[in-house]
């Protein structure tokens, strides 16, 4: 008999990473043994972004309004929760998306997947995205909000752990570090051999001003320079995505060797990593940096952003180079190396030890948070 009720609320994922993690999450639950002790709740933007009969022993209640205004977004986190948790009688509350609610006196965990607050404010970013740069400024005091409520605050990576700890000075046992799992690559796609008569680099990226993509397009510029023109860059954008992206592409539109072709899917990522030579990922912020663990699968060497995230992604992986993603300079230097030889000097490498409280799967983080 199902006599206590576990609430997973995730109103504000629609698409992209954070609705990934949901699914998984949701996924693991609907054939897990919780469903034999447990009412499962999911609190959803949008029951449409969801197969139900996939889910068949989870009840979803959405909160269309929940995307429509902070206003909204705010209440429901800090007032209607309290309500909602009585009614439902919820037992414990997890929380997907890093504020933690008002739930009243129950147990419950919160996951803090946005490394918002840990980047440094640069106010150009006012123009381009003033959404973000305020979202970006805010989040820090939303994150504080009854963050010691927690019986557990869930990350993804220990530098961010250590932030946290720093930040908040929130006991170092209640921060769990929970690794993510990382979607394997289909075989049909790791397979494929690279005829490319060019060496060709690609960027995965959503245009956000930390994703840094001017710093590669630069590198490119310096390369011109030496008429070094036998190499192909890939970015997946094309302008039309937000106020940064035209930016960028009206730039460096007209640059030789490099290709923007826009947002695409993740099938076609696949196909774009067993055709390219090498990864470029200068992004300055990251929870995690999936290309980084997508192109360990393909066993491709990378150039990435010599930081802590990056770091501890590529753990013992021997394919990696790291850089200042702030040089240009010293990318087109390392990228050089690459289109001239046909090979890199790697950096040396090694695996993060974690600490515990650590979880790396779904399965462990129940059972650990419960």
């Amino acid at each position: 008999m199902k006599n206590k009720t576990l609430a997973i609320s995730a109103i504000n994922f629609f698409e992209g990473g954070p609705l990934s993690v949901l699914m998984d999450c949701l996924s693991f639950l609907n054939d897990s043994m919780y469903i034999k002790e447990y009412k499962l709740l999911a609190l959803v933007h949008k029951k449409e972004l969801f197969d139900l009969k996939k889910f068949s022993n989870i009840q979803f209640i959405e909160f269309p309004k929940s995307r429509s205004s902070y206003f909204f977004r705010l209440y429901y986190e800090y007032i209607y929760f309290k309500k909602f948790s009585k009614k439902h009688d919820v037992n414990f509350w997890l929380s997907l998306h890093d504020i933690t609610p008002n739930v009243g006196d129950i147990s419950q965990a919160v996951y803090c997947h946005n490394p918002a607050p840990f980047n440094s404010l640069n106010f150009s970013d006012l123009m381009i995205q003033p959404t973000q740069f305020f979202f970006k400024l805010f989040y820090k005091f939303l994150y504080k909000i009854n963050i010691n409520k927690n019986k557990f605050v869930i990350v993804q990576q220990l530098w961010l752990k250590n932030e946290f700890i720093d930040l908040f000075q929130i006991d170092s046992d209640k921060i769990l570090i929970s690794k993510p799992i990382v979607p394997k690559v289909p075989s049909k796609f790791l397979n494929k051999n690279n005829k490319n008569s060019k060496i060709n680099f690609f960027y995965p990226t959503f245009p956000r001003p930390f994703k840094n993509i001017e710093v590669i397009c630069n590198a490119v510029i310096e390369l011109n320079k030496l008429n070094k023109l036998n190499f192909d860059i890939t970015i997946t954008i094309d302008g039309s995505e937000n106020i940064y992206a035209k930016k960028i592409v009206d730039k460096y539109n007209l640059i030789n060797n490099i290709n923007f072709i826009g947002l695409v899917s993740r099938e076609k990522v696949y196909e774009y990593f067993s055709r390219t030579n090498c990864l470029l990922f200068p992004s300055k912020l990251e929870t995690w940096g999936l290309p980084i663990s997508e192109c360990i699968q393909f066993n491709k060497p990378m150039i990435v952003s010599n930081l802590d995230y990056a770091k501890e992604t590529v753990g013992d992986y021997d394919k990696a180079l790291f850089f200042n993603p702030n040089d240009s300079l010293e990318l087109s230097k390392k990228m050089r190396e690459l289109i001239e030889n046909g090979n890199i000097n790697f950096d040396l490498t090694e695996s993060i030890k974690y600490p515990k409280p650590f979880v790396n799967s779904w399965e462990n983080l129940f059972k650990k948070i419960l």
